[in-house]
């Protein structure tokens, strides 16, 4: 089950998913408020989160992570929804960025489910208080500039080619990333910014990667300067998987970002080989 990150959508899993999908069961989701899942987010919320029970925590401050529509672990309420709707019993969880931290979550919540995550340009754990002010505070403003004709502006997903990756995209995938940054709910993409880089969330992933008893590995764009390889390890090294030099840590030449659109041979190879490693 593959799980986009913020202001993405499910599409850019396609490349990697055409990869896999001859011997591996696939399925990409749009986050709620991304992509084509706009309608009743509100209401739909709500009706999960009355019919679900979920494993909590042994943190004592869990609860306050269910407390607003976007954090990672009110994100989990939906996958968990998704999956009880589609009769889904077992599963490894993909997740790329934001989408890591929610795949996380989602083992946590679901053990007899999640068998395992795969986080993809995902880790983190350290809250830099300059830094992640100033990230909040340049991501309110960049999503400030979001009116609809944008995307009809002549040449401008030639920025998006270029933004967090190595070598440039395609100009289809960077004319996606312009569709996904107009037409993602205002409330949700300001609401996942904001609550999932607090001094709490960010404090909590240690915990939470430490307690998973499922297996958990990482994969890392080793020119990536959104979320650079060494807060990659750092996450990483709080599961036992880590050893002593990070045996649960993959990195991968010559990207940044966008691994899955950068280089979808290498990530789906290391997926293949790691799913099938734990199959039976």
């Amino acid at each position: 089950v593959f799980i986009h990150g913020w202001l993405n959508s499910r599409g850019y899993w396609q490349p990697v998913i055409s990869r896999l999908s001859d011997d591996l069961q696939c399925l990409s989701y749009d986050l709620r408020g991304f992509g084509e899942s706009q309608s009743q987010v509100k209401t739909d919320f709500s009706r999960a989160q009355t019919s679900l029970s979920l494993t909590p925590i042994s943190s004592s401050t869990a609860d306050s992570s269910f407390d607003s529509l976007y954090t990672p672990a009110a994100y989990t309420q939906d996958l968990a929804a998704l999956l009880k709707q589609l009769n889904i019993r077992s599963a490894w969880l993909i997740g790329h960025s934001l989408g890591g931290t929610i795949a996380l979550w989602g083992a946590d919540q679901m053990p007899e489910c999640v068998k395992g995550v795969i986080c993809i340009n995902a880790g983190g754990g350290i809250y830099l208080k300059e830094a992640f002010e100033q990230f909040r505070s340049a991501g309110q403003k960049f999503l400030q500039v979001r009116p609809r004709w944008l995307s009809q502006v002549p040449l401008i997903d030639l920025l998006f080619t270029r933004a967090s990756v190595v070598r440039p995209l395609e100009r289809y995938w960077a004319r996606q990333r312009v569709i996904d940054f107009v037409v993602a709910d205002p409330e949700a993409a300001l609401g996942t910014l904001l609550d999932s880089t607090t001094e709490e969330e960010i404090n909590r992933l240690p915990e939470l990667v430490s307690q998973l008893k499922q297996p958990v590995y990482f994969l890392a764009g080793a020119e990536d300067k959104v979320m650079e390889p060494k807060y990659v390890r750092h996450l990483a090294s709080f599961h036992r998987l880590f050893q002593y030099c990070g045996d649960n840590v993959l990195e991968i030449h010559n990207c940044g970002h966008l691994a899955m659109l950068e280089q979808p041979d290498a990530v789906a190879d290391h997926i293949r080989a790691i799913v099938n490693s734990y199959r039976v």
